[in-house]
């Protein structure tokens, strides 16, 4: 037996090494939830938590394999948002604090884990692909979602609406954006596969200008595959019919593809493309073509203002935390702007024609 001498509490170590994978299945079975917090935290569990450390016994689970599980599962390609990560990991937390309870490991090393939203968001040169690398992803990925890559760098979409797009969507020279795939969506018995814009009702969209080679993937899309018809409830209750571009293509699907998949497809491409990191890892996820719809719109010019809207950010106040720092130097301009106001260079001196060039001017004159 040991004992933590600052809890002074005996622990058996045969209890601690469980894996965490089947006590986090023990800790839910126990909980008292409704039916729907219950789906979703086993999705979590079995999505994320599981692949990731599940193997792991309890006692050799450290406070660095926390660490880097909320960095991975953000920047992996599941889309999830900072807030989504910081409410999971109080799953985590919960999960791990249960086993101190019950004496299988002396503290709790996912306590407190959660990722900081302001280094969360800011977005490194590095993270943000190149127009060739671009193309290298829509050529490597799978081609049912060649367009979904193009759609995210090409208009700034979420992965969640991209995957969401209609012949609804497609308007002359724009695309508007209303719907996002659920979250729930990959189930079989969900009846509400597409819900609202993050931070908008229903009703609400956005529309954003979509450049000449936005048309031609898409129309190349429909020269492949005709949309399918899915009809789902609204929020209010209401039947809505939408003729996806995304839906299940086997004649045996019953399940909407999920940003899961996407996901997984979108790291394959970038494996096969060689767009690794040192650790061999893919260098980008579907996160990454929203950036580079941002900085590239930023970088020649176009106003934050209007890439805010288009992004879909609840203000500009978060895209300027995001990508102001990519935006292009204005410090030689902001010096010549203030000194051409406040010093204003002289006029040019009007001149004269000398004595001499007059006189031979009168000359030829007469």
């Amino acid at each position: 037996m040991e004992k933590d001498k600052k809890a002074r509490v005996s622990v058996d170590p045969a209890r601690g090494a469980v894996p965490l994978s089947v006590w986090a299945a023990e800790w839910l079975e126990r909980r008292v939830i409704g039916e729907a917090t219950r789906r979703n935290y086993e999705g979590f569990i079995r999505n994320h938590l599981g692949p990731s450390l599940g193997r792991k016994p309890l006692a050799e689970l450290a406070r660095l394999d926390f660490e880097k599980f909320v960095k991975d599962i953000y920047r992996g390609g599941a889309g999830l948002a900072v807030s989504t990560v910081n409410d999971r990991m109080v799953i985590v937390a919960s999960i791990m604090e249960a086993a101190v309870v019950d004496r299988r490991i002396t503290e709790n090393p996912a306590r407190g884990i959660r990722i900081s939203r302001r280094d969360a968001i800011t977005v490194g040169e590095e993270e943000v692909p190149t127009p060739a690398e671009v193309d290298l992803i829509a050529a490597h990925i799978t081609p049912q979602f060649r367009l979904a890559v193009y759609l995210q760098s090409g208009t700034g979409q979420r992965p969640s609406e991209a995957l969401a797009f209609a012949t609804e969507c497609r308007r002359p020279g724009s695309v508007r954006i209303r719907w996002q795939v659920s979250a729930q969506a990959h189930r079989e018995d969900c009846q509400t596969p597409f819900v609202p814009l993050k931070h908008r009702l229903e009703k609400e969209c956005r529309d954003v200008p979509t450049a000449l080679f936005i048309e031609q993937e898409i129309d190349a899309h429909l020269l492949k595959w005709k949309p399918v018809p899915v009809v789902f409830t609204g929020q209010k209750g209401k039947r809505i019919r939408l003729e996806t571009f995304f839906a299940p293509r086997q004649p045996d699907a019953g399940v909407m593809p999920s940003i899961a998949s996407y996901g997984y497809q979108f790291k394959k491409a970038c494996l096969s493309a060689g767009l690794v990191d040192l650790d061999g890892n893919a260098k980008y996820t579907p996160r990454s073509l929203r950036h580079f719809f941002a900085s590239t719109a930023l970088a020649n010019g176009v106003p934050i203002h209007e890439v805010s809207r288009w992004l879909g950010h609840r203000s500009v106040k978060t895209t300027v935390d995001i990508y102001g720092h990519l935006l292009p130097s204005a410090w030689d301009r902001c010096r010549e702007v203030l000194q051409r106001a406040m010093r204003p260079a002289p006029p040019a001196a009007t001149s004269f024609p000398s004595e001499e060039a007059s006189g031979s001017a009168d000359n030829r004159a007469a």
